[in-house]
């Protein structure tokens, strides 16, 4: 079957930098636009000024469409600019309660349990339908035959699925699961996910866990979607288990290339950056007998949400104190805790052993940094990212693309995809990438692993730190969107076939 004709893509983090969703669809637009150029369309929520630092609009794009009022069309200012569409969703407030008793009664959705931001999104993904209604009608107007192929990611998207399912049936669909609500409030809650997983039940966890709601949402929509999928075989597994439904493709995130200075420019960005990091441990050292030097000390960080046990925050701080104890090169040592709204914790450290805490979201507007997360990454000499919960892993990736030396775990889809990749190889950090063993009960030892492989590279010449960069690089090549597209035109194919056959 070919190729569609057009591709609607919607999530909460379209124009909105929220974590890693973000970066999944703002590295993969310059691709799709070379594939399928304006062909491709993104939908987010029109969130005002927070939208506007990464959208610019232009009422000329999709000028056949007779846009509704709610709505704002232009360019996602990303590599590939593609179109983007911000859908302004709170008309639909004094709807809520018929709008729930609708998607009950079509879907068995039970919104009767919602809290906190399931308004928002339910809401955000019915107006993304309606707007995606009147664009394929605008598109198909005189009985023009368009294949249109929809993906929505993740739960605040369901109802985008539901209502075109319902009012636009001539859409084929797409449901992308990034990480399953229950399996990451399972983890996040302090229960052992991995060896009581069999016996895990979703429904059940989610009325346990108190997101009855979420999960039916997120539930409801793996199953009415044409195709289901997710972003690696650990998640698909979860998927099988929680959601009881097997997604039909696995979609690993990639990377480009694009957003990775070159030559001099990398050289000059890096030194940038590490003067920058220098001046806030400094300002946030004060008192130390010599301050911190960008040319001579070690800056290692850990970045991502704030989930103290999913995201491995509370193992990479006990790691910084114990390498704490060890350290005896003459060199101070800064670890970067870059993870917004982060209250700072006590913990061990010796004269040359620091944490310092940037609590914000770097997006060069932060007041503190006033630099990008990218433009921030490349000053570091290692990261960290000992994640309990990691369905794919997107943080370690970022490092390896800008030749950081990166640690993550056996739990992270991406490290598992690095173990294969390297054929087992990923021990050290000499590797690139070093992948450490981690389950429910070996955190200690976790722990003396990460600081000991610390301690062991920061230790190493400069030409060996350099090689080890280079073979992080080299892992990241290999996840370049020309190498991983391929699995989203799978995707689309199974969409349309099924979606045919229906």
């Amino acid at each position: 079957m070919n190729n569609p004709d057009y591709i609607f893509e919607t999530s909460w983090e379209v124009c909105n930098r929220v974590g890693g969703i973000c970066a999944v669809l703002s590295t993969r637009a310059a691709t799709m636009q070379t594939m399928f150029p304006d062909h491709v369309v993104f939908f987010g929520p029109d969130l005002g000024e927070r939208s506007d630092q990464f959208f610019r609009e232009d009422k000329r794009i999709l000028a056949r469409w007779k846009k509704p009022g709610n709505v704002r069309v232009g360019r996602w200012q990303v590599p590939g600019n593609p179109i983007a569409v911000l859908v302004d969703y709170q008309y639909l407030w004094p709807q809520k309660d018929e709008i729930y008793s609708w998607a009950w009664n079509h879907y068995g959705v039970q919104s009767h349990a919602a809290y906190g931001d399931y308004d928002d999104s339910s809401l955000f993904g019915y107006a993304v339908g309606e707007a995606m209604k009147s664009l394929q009608d605008a598109l198909t107007k005189g009985n023009k035959k368009i294949q249109t192929v929809v993906q929505a990611h993740e739960w605040q998207t369901a109802f985008t699925l539901f209502f075109l399912k319902d009012r636009c049936p001539d859409i084929a669909t797409i449901f992308t699961t990034h990480a399953t609500g229950v399996g990451r409030s399972i983890a996040g809650n302090g229960k052992p996910l991995y060896e009581y997983f069999h016996n895990y039940y979703g429904d059940q966890m989610a009325a346990e866990l108190g997101m009855v709601s979420k999960h039916s949402a997120e539930k409801q929509a793996a199953h009415v979607a044409d195709c289901f999928t997710t972003v690696s075989e650990p998640t698909a597994r979860e998927c099988e288990q929680l959601l009881e439904r097997r997604p039909d493709v696995v979609l690993p995130n990639g990377f480009e290339q694009d957003f990775v200075p070159k030559g001099k420019e990398f050289a000059a960005r890096r030194q940038e950056a590490r003067k920058a990091l220098a001046e806030v441990a400094n300002m946030r050292l004060s008192g130390l007998k010599r301050g911190v030097d960008a040319k001579k000390d070690y800056f290692i960080g850990i970045s991502g949400r704030l989930e103290w046990r999913n995201k491995g925050i509370d193992v990479f701080l006990d790691a910084v104190s114990r390498l704490a104890h060890r350290w005896n090169g003459d060199e101070q040592v800064v670890a970067f805790v870059l993870v917004p709204y982060l209250d700072q914790p006590s913990f061990s450290h010796n004269e040359r052993v620091h944490v310092v805490f940037v609590p914000y979201y770097l997006d060069g507007q932060d007041t503190l940094m006033n630099r990008t997360y990218y433009d921030t990454l490349i000053g570091l000499d290692v990261t960290v990212f000992p994640s309990y919960y990691e369905p794919w892993g997107y943080t370690p990736l970022e490092s390896a693309a800008f030749s950081v030396p990166t640690i993550t775990t056996t739990l992270s889809g991406f490290g598992q995809w690095a173990r294969t990749l390297l054929k087992g190889k990923a021990d050290h950090l000499t590797d690139g990438v070093c992948v450490l063993p981690r389950n429910d009960s070996n955190g200690l030892e976790l722990i003396e692993a990460i600081s000991g492989e610390l301690n062991d590279y920061l230790h190493l010449s400069a030409d060996e730190k350099a090689a080890a960069g280079k073979a992080a690089a080299a892992v990241a090549k290999k996840t370049l969107w020309k190498n991983f597209f391929k699995y989203y035109l799978e995707a689309y194919k199974v969409a349309s076939t099924r979606h045919s056959q229906s």
